[in-house]
């Protein structure tokens, strides 16, 4: 009898064990979604401020179109993606047709001293900076959801429940080596 008690004590430690595993599991992931949507937040609101940055741009630089369409098919491509991966693909995109803006911007002196482009730029540049924040709180999560998904015993609760390891954001092979070049600074 007293044999038979301490095996069911056992046996529900074990199972109190696994489901805290799972429940475990389960923080991570949503932690992990609730700081992608974090990062939706500010591209929604990137992407809200992008038309207002194009159609002053265009008043100046009315022959940079072929910019100016680049970044708003970019902006369409963050606002029609589904999936997370698609978001960060696109996101990237969006990113890119923006330095490409502002390198058209830095030939027109009168645009970068025209109030209404300063302050959308302070705006764009505040909105970039929030991006990267969450984007560094986004590959935390996943960072924390892969380890515990990866280490034992939580891989085999893991692998049973259909959690797997997920990806980070990031920037891509291409965005990686302009990154890594040393600025230019001209006077």
């Amino acid at each position: 009898m007293f044999f038979l008690l301490v095996l069911l004590v056992i046996a529900a430690l074990i199972v109190f064990w696994l489901i805290g595993i799972y429940n475990s599991l389960v923080s991570l992931r949503n932690r992990r979604e609730q700081a992608f949507a974090d990062i939706d937040v500010q591209l929604k609101q990137r992407s809200d401020l992008i038309p207002q940055l194009v159609e002053t741009v265009k008043g100046y630089a009315g022959h940079e179109s072929k910019t100016l369409l680049d970044v708003i098919a970019a902006r369409n491509s963050v606002l029609s993606a589904g999936t997370i991966e698609e978001k960060i693909k696109s996101d990237s995109q969006l990113t890119t047709a923006l330095q490409g803006l502002r390198l058209t911007v830095e030939a027109y002196p009168d645009l970068k001293a025209n109030q209404n482009f300063l302050h959308l730029q302070q705006e764009i540049a505040d909105i970039e900076n929030k991006l990267a924040a969450a984007r560094r709180f986004f590959n935390a999560a996943t960072k924390e959801l892969n380890t515990s998904v990866e280490s034992f015993p939580n891989n085999i609760i893991a692998t049973r429940y259909g959690f797997k390891k997920e990806t980070l954001y990031d920037l891509g092979v291409e965005k990686r080596v302009v990154m890594e070049e040393p600025p230019k600074i001209q006077f």
